[in-house]
């Protein structure tokens, strides 16, 4: 498999998953500020220019967070990546489609892309605030999710490695993490997995 990713960003989470699994991939660094992602050999694999994009041994692309950690879950069942029932896997998928859609899709793209929200910066402190009362919000549902729990739905699962890359953003700019997701975000860097890509992706 072919994965097309950019060192932390939300293809960490990937990144996490495709090691969790064990199986050999070939890494592509996509380097957003050069515009990478807006190449037309990139814009013709994948017309919507984002990441991650994973390019699978049949050949076929796979974009969007969700659907690559969902298919990479029910692909390799021995990682266990999500439970065996279906309200586990509905519960997975519930707090997968927040994280990525809510906390990052709105929160975080306030603050890390302001501009595409608004022409006028004179706009853009007001823009920012709203995308951290999103992310702040966001985190109290995690929050409140991890309640007498290590991880989301009992064991690590996909939705666990979309938590640590918004929380690794939160670490990045100092937005502070409520007790509940601190104490995941730690038990997630204790992974010797996530060391690794961590230590791959140019982190210490």
């Amino acid at each position: 498999m072919k994965f097309y990713m950019t060192p932390g960003s939300c293809s960490t989470g990937i990144h996490i998953l495709l090691e969790e699994i064990g199986k050999v991939f070939e890494a592509y660094i996509v380097n957003l500020p050069a515009g990478d992602h807006k190449k037309p050999d990139y814009v013709a694999m994948n017309p919507k220019s984002t990441i991650p994009v994973l390019v699978r041994d049949d050949g076929s692309v796979l974009t969007e967070f969700p659907a690559i950690a969902f298919w990479l879950a029910r692909a390799n069942p021995r990682a266990r990546l999500v439970p065996d029932d279906d309200e586990g896997v509905a519960r997975v998928l519930e707090h997968l489609c927040y994280i990525t859609a809510t906390i990052h899709g709105q929160g975080y793209t306030r603050i890390f892309t302001t501009d595409a929200y608004t022409d006028n910066p004179a706009e853009h402190d007001a823009v920012k605030a709203r995308g951290r009362e999103i992310v702040d919000a966001g985190f109290a549902v995690m929050e409140i999710a991890l309640a007498g729990r290590d991880y989301l739905v009992g064991n690590f699962s996909i939705a666990d490695a979309a938590l640590f890359y918004v929380s690794f953003w939160a670490d990045r700019i100092g937005i502070p993490l409520p007790p509940n997701c601190a104490a995941h975000y730690q038990r997630m860097r204790a992974r010797p997995v996530v060391q690794q890509v961590l230590r791959e992706e140019g982190y210490r």
